[in-house]
């Protein structure tokens, strides 16, 4: 049985982030590294900083990134791509020219045997006003559209500055520490849906940056549902690993990682 990994948040060609290149090449040789061990990828959002699909133009770069998810896919790894917030404007290419599973909204699949929710994260339990006005304006075809109407140049220049922006307005770049299980808006999420959902037996969400694994208690006797966080693909170089039977969050270390 092949293992099943679970990784989200590099936000490659950020503006914001000094070590690009390095850190492309870092996610590449972990690909590489397990194509021969996996069964699937999921990779949960916010993978590029800024994707921008045009008719004919897709943004420049990410060709070691890119040329590793179509060979997996050739290996018959099944890679499955969800949109985040930084990359909901994918029309078509991933899927063309990759191979790749793309998903635009939470899936709820069952692997091995177990139930997963599966999540970017974005929009899910967040009450922020400013940030829900931002998300629809996002996903409104009419806004799509005029960006479309762009020439590239300026249109992958304005993503690329918000997207900057977006990172550089917090403290060091980085986002809030972990603010508990009361606080917390896709823990608080998951609370109200587990509620009408008592068969999932593990959530697994990108978007927040921060590694959080717990388990929390369920109205259904004996079961407690784990939630995961996975970090990101910036500093914390995690991911988690499903084999089947034991579900296991972990960091790649160059040289090191075994699993």
């Amino acid at each position: 049985m092949k293992n099943v990994y679970f990784l989200s948040d590099a936000h490659l060609g950020s503006w914001a982030i000094p070590h690009q290149r390095m850190q492309e090449r870092r996610l590449v040789r972990f690909l590489d590294s397990i194509k021969e061990k996996a069964a699937a990828v999921y990779l949960l959002g916010d993978m590029f900083d800024f994707w921008y699909e045009y008719k004919y133009v897709v943004p420049k770069g990410y060709t070691r990134f890119l040329g590793k998810l179509s060979e997996l896919t050739d290996l018959g790894v099944e890679v499955h791509y969800f949109t985040g917030n930084h990359d909901i404007w994918s029309y078509g290419y991933l899927e063309k020219e990759c191979g790749v599973i793309l998903h635009k909204k939470p899936l709820t699949t069952e692997i091995y045997g177990r139930v997963f929710f599966l999540a970017h994260g974005d929009g899910l339990g967040d009450p922020n006003k400013s940030f829900k006005l931002m998300r629809w304006l996002f996903h409104n075809k009419v806004c799509q559209w005029a960006l479309s109407s762009l020439h590239p140049r300026w249109g992958m220049w304005m993503g690329q500055t918000w997207a900057k922006h977006s990172r550089m307005k917090r403290p060091d770049g980085q986002e809030p520490p972990y603010m508990g299980e009361d606080r917390e808006h896709l823990i608080l999420y998951t609370k109200q849906y587990m509620q009408l959902h008592p068969n999932v037996d593990c959530y697994i969400y990108g978007h927040r940056h921060i590694d959080v694994d717990l388990q929390l208690p369920s109205q259904q006797r004996g079961k407690k549902p784990r939630v995961i966080i996975l970090g990101d693909w910036i500093s914390h170089f995690s991911y988690v690993v499903f084999d089947g039977e034991h579900l296991l969050m972990s960091q790649y270390i160059e040289g090191e990682s075994k699993v």
